[in-house]
């Protein structure tokens, strides 16, 4: 009894860590702002996201498992950061993601089922797993354009952002009218096998939320 309650103690304030860990793709961008959002807030906004499409969209999916995967799809960051794209290949953020969730389930009881729902997120070969994905993506999206919107976010202020002269963001900088835009088109091709998530990045170039 004592073990569980201290293994249970113990995953909880290392996932509690995730509350002070800021997200990367906003401090990229230079967002402007008293209060940058968490990982853990976006946990909680990913996962409020793919309750509202859900719904509103009439998905037929396991919901109870689309929730449960995204709140865990986040916990090598515990470990390893919240690491952009241009920090790491994709290749291996997943070898050091796979390390870092092994080491922080491995007292867990679950740590199995827990363990192959994450990797199941990240091969994306279910429609559960596409559809978690799809919703983590556009997550992101919407919070740039919030921060946007409020003029935390400024395309004219990216001197000093690390890929702002890089081919592929340089050419989208020079078609593109805001950051928003930049974003949208950037992470595209994730939302092209859903015509939902298309229609939804569409409205958003051209609609506030």
């Amino acid at each position: 009894m004592n073990n569980n309650i201290a293994n249970v103690m113990h995953f909880y304030a290392l996932c509690n860590k995730l509350k002070d860990t800021l997200r990367k793709g906003v401090l990229t961008w230079n967002a402007q702002r008293e209060r940058i959002e968490s990982v853990a807030e976006h946990i909680y906004g990913v996962q409020i996201l793919a309750i509202a499409i859900y719904y509103q969209f009439g998905y037929k999916l396991d919901l109870n498992k689309i929730i449960y995967m995204l709140a865990i799809h986040e916990l090598e960051e515990i470990e390893i950061g919240d690491l952009a794209f241009y920090e790491i290949a994709d290749d291996e953020k997943l070898k050091e993601g796979k390390r870092a969730t092994d080491c922080l389930l491995k007292d867990l009881i679950g740590k199995e089922e827990i363990s192959d729902l994450l990797d199941e997120f990240n091969e994306r070969k279910t429609e559960e797993a596409k559809y978690a994905y799809h919703c983590d993506k556009l997550e992101c999206i919407l919070q740039v354009k919030k921060y946007e919107q409020e003029g935390s976010i400024n395309i004219n202020n990216q001197s000093n952002n690390p890929i702002i002269n890089t081919p592929d963001i340089k050419q989208l900088a020079n078609n593109e009218k805001n950051v928003t835009n930049i974003w949208i088109e950037f992470d595209r091709s994730k939302f092209e096998d859903d015509p939902v998530f298309i229609n939804i990045i569409n409205w958003l170039k051209n609609n506030n939320i």
